[in-house]
């Protein structure tokens, strides 16, 4: 039994190493990309923003494919689906291409992120907290690592397209082991159609706090992701070379894996989320006021990151802290994380057109700033209720019961 466990615990760490490089590898490449395939900042944000776009738009389709064929199986085809769309990068000599294998993998991406959670619920009922862990590590791992490593690969073969296509790798060797630990040893989930229609709850849509908790999603969503695509761009618009740009990047998101974690610690001690909500949008703050500044380009990266890898746990967190049960919760994420993602994918394209117009990275920052100030507003409104701070007991079955504390 403990032996399977194990496996399952592997299989989970390496397909989520896979949600990440298809995304994070493009931005340290991109003045390389941009140059060769002659496009402008706005089709370049693309890149980033399709993945992103899929994630919001198919999240829904995933929970319904999964429930009809099992999670298991659509986590298996996700990683073969973005493995594809990476290795055909090795080929791609057209914008058009390029902006289809972002497609492919974006589908792969959108495919398998929503079931990973729902594979931890069902495969570590009594070890959730740590398997949840152990799934942000990875993922946050592979963004590093593909961010880290994509400028030494271009220089080892010469070529973007062979560094990009080289994360691909991963994907296909992470779909053969899901195959052999998990598919090979796992029936089809017992989540059928029949259960899914009796445990079926309505997104809140006409819901006032849903709505506020999914503008916080979505405005985290476009700073994350703007940082994603454009971080390394805007510090080598400052002067440094690319390889001091990649590294301020890598550290961006690398400084993320900690921050999680220790997250999850002052979270006992200190539960309000205002706090630190708020805490993580004043060091986002402080480094792009670093940058406007033209102030220590790694420091500022760091910044950033440390703020990243608090808010998106914590904006995870609040539709959980707002319902009360489970499929209410999942509603809820649902309808914060389809339409955040949506309104996330706009935040590269909306400043790659800033650019365009201004010619200047610097009002790109500024707008990200002012992004900044209207997310601490909003994160005053959602935790305003009182219901914001909620400490979660673990019981003899692995469930979860809430008990509410102050704000």
């Amino acid at each position: 039994m403990k032996k399977n466990i194990l496996r399952l615990a592997i299989a989970l760490f390496i397909a989520s190493l896979n949600l990440r490089p298809s995304i994070n590898s493009i931005a340290p490449l991109l003045a390389s990309i941009s140059t060769e395939l002659r496009m402008n900042a706005a089709v370049a944000s693309l890149l980033t923003s399709i993945p992103v776009l899929c994630m919001g738009i198919l999240s829904p389709i995933a929970v319904k494919a999964g429930g009809k064929w099992g999670i298991e199986r659509v986590i298996g085809l996700s990683l073969w689906i973005i493995g594809v769309g990476t290795v055909i990068r090795l080929f791609t000599h057209s914008v058009s291409l390029l902006l289809i294998t972002a497609l492919i993998a974006g589908v792969g991406i959108a495919l398998i992120g929503p079931l990973l959670s729902g594979f931890i619920r069902l495969h570590f009922p009594s070890q959730v907290p740590f398997m949840i862990a152990v799934y942000t590590v990875a993922l946050t791992l592979g963004a590093a690592l593909s961010s880290w490593l994509s400028l030494p690969l271009q220089k080892l073969f010469n070529s973007w397209q062979d560094s990009l296509a080289c994360w691909a790798i991963i994907a296909f060797i992470s779909a053969m082991i899901w195959w052999m630990f998990v598919n090979l040893q796992v029936k089809k989930t017992a989540y059928t159609g029949s259960e899914i229609r009796k445990a079926k709850v309505n997104l809140p849509w006409r819901n006032v706090k849903a709505w506020i908790i999914t503008i916080s999603f979505g405005l985290m969503a476009i700073l994350f992701y703007s940082f994603t695509a454009w971080l390394p761009q805007i510090i080598q618009g400052m002067g440094y070379t690319k390889t001091y740009a990649a590294n301020a990047f890598t550290l961006f998101v690398i400084i993320q894996v900690p921050v999680s974690l220790l997250l999850s610690v002052l979270l006992k001690k200190y539960p309000s989320r205002r706090l630190w909500l708020i805490a993580g949008s004043l060091f986002e703050l402080l480094g792009l006021i670093l940058l406007v500044c033209n102030i220590e380009p790694w420091l500022a990266s760091a910044l950033i990151g440390i703020g990243a890898g608090g808010l998106m746990p914590l904006n995870l967190l609040l539709p959980i802290d707002a319902t009360g049960d489970h499929h209410e919760a999942a509603a809820w994420s649902a309808q914060a994380q389809a339409v955040g993602y949506v309104i996330g994918a706009a935040g590269p394209i909306i400043l790659g057109w800033i650019y365009d117009a201004t010619d200047s990275f610097r009002s790109t920052v500024l707008g990200m700033i002012t992004i900044v100030v209207l997310m601490m507003i909003v994160q005053i409104i959602v935790t305003a209720s009182g219901r914001n701070s909620v400490k979660w007991k673990q019981g003899r079955t692995g469930h979860f019961n809430r008990t509410e504390l102050e704000s």
